[in-house]
């Protein structure tokens, strides 16, 4: 596989297929451009090459029709911002209003075309709607690492038929940090694992059992862990199927010498609901009719001596419901503790950046993945399609 920094773009079409999935508010403002910011090194390289750029991208899931509220328009305005120059867009990915505007370009112009999840054919990954793109291009560059883990045409297809395919600076940057965690860490290496189940966890815990030296779960997903050890857990969400795998990964940890942690304590309450009546309870001590919600004070201690001594932490989900203030202590204060240590910290995944944020310590973080899907694919030991089409 070849990067953006191999080839010469001087006065080249670039096709730049980028990760701009930001979220919007209902006012279609954007809430976070931290995607748009990690593009920036790639594109700005290819400005300096005097390339004509031409950016792809989708944004969230308008299920092959056009959805106003899904358009890009305000993604170019952003980016315009960002990059300090004028970036054009254009209310469509195909078509003659598309091609006239390429046609038309000079060296260091910038077009964003709209949404390509517009079209069915995107997510089909159909050829015929990639040798449309591919013909827009002299080089494709592909830097959408949060797309990597999904086969569609514009980052699968479509490099059967561009004549030059690479990969641009963030998916370089991605892949790094994950290849140097996985497979020589300074250790000890722990890994924290939350979110919601086990089931979409399941193969990255089975990989890393091989890797760290210690795993600390928190989110819903404890539960069906603290219930396969036997543990009464009330109302709170279990994968009852996934008892049997639960207790399997516990017992692999425990022959392979991993410390695995699961909380002590928790936050209960009978709904997710920011008002609702709270409670601290130890693991052993579940109320009837009342879920679990956060890690405990008690737990928050715990992780934190578990974390002391790290040399590389890898987070992937958060360990409560963190958007509800009642519920988000353990999982800002395991936050803290991460950015304050000296261990090369790798977050992503699950929503956990967005808890990173929401803590002000993404400045303290070595660094933050963009893709939550493909860094779990990571993390279980798979290949991505999007990096295997373009080797």
């Amino acid at each position: 596989m070849k990067y953006i920094d191999e080839i010469k773009l001087t006065g080249k079409r670039v096709l730049i297929r980028l990760d701009l999935n930001v979220p919007l508010d209902k006012l279609g403002t954007i809430t976070d451009d931290t995607r748009i910011i990690a593009a920036k090194p790639t594109i700005e390289y290819a400005l300096d090459e005097g390339a004509k750029i031409i950016i792809i991208s989708h944004l969230g899931r308008p299920k092959g029709k056009r959805v106003e509220e899904l358009s890009l328009a305000p993604v170019a305005k952003r980016l315009s911002r960002i990059l300090k120059r004028s970036v054009s867009f254009i209310g469509d990915c195909l078509g003659s209003e598309v091609e006239e505007a390429i046609a038309k370009m000079e060296k260091g112009d910038i077009i964003l075309l709209e949404n390509l999840r517009f079209y069915p054919e995107e997510t089909k990954n159909d050829d015929d709607f990639a040798r449309k793109l591919a013909s827009f291009a002299d080089v494709y560059v592909d830097d959408a690492f949060g797309n990597a883990h999904r086969s569609h045409a514009s980052n699968i297809a479509i490099t059967k038929f561009a004549p030059t395919s690479v990969a641009g600076f963030l998916i370089k940057k991605e892949l790094t940090y994950f290849q140097q965690a996985l497979e020589n860490p300074k250790r000890p290496f722990v890994a924290i694992i939350g979110g919601s189940k086990v089931s979409g966890k399941l193969e990255a815990l089975l990989n890393l059992l091989s890797k760290v030296d210690k795993i600390l779960v928190g989110g819903a997903m404890a539960f069906t862990f603290l219930k396969a050890r036997g543990y009464f857990v009330g109302a709170s969400l279990v994968e009852d199927a996934l008892l049997e795998k639960a207790q399997e990964v516990m017992t692999m940890a425990k022959e392979r010498g991993v410390k695995f942690y699961l909380p002590i304590d928790v936050v209960i309450a009978q709904s997710a609901d920011a008002k609702a009546d709270t409670a601290v309870v130890p693991t052993q001590e579940m109320r009837a009719g009342w879920a679990g919600y956060d890690i405990g004070p008690a737990t928050v201690l715990l992780y934190e001596e578990a974390l002391n001594n790290a040399g590389t932490i890898v987070w992937n989900g958060p360990l409560g419901v963190f958007e509800a203030e009642p519920f988000s202590y353990g999982t800002m204060e395991i936050a803290h503790c991460v950015a304050s240590s000296t261990a090369i910290s790798i977050v992503g995944g699950g929503d956990t950046d967005v808890a990173i944020h929401k803590a002000g310590e993404s400045e303290n973080i070595s660094f933050i993945s963009t893709g939550g899907g493909a860094s779990l694919e990571l993390l279980a030991g798979k290949t991505l399609p999007a990096i295997v089409a373009l080797g």
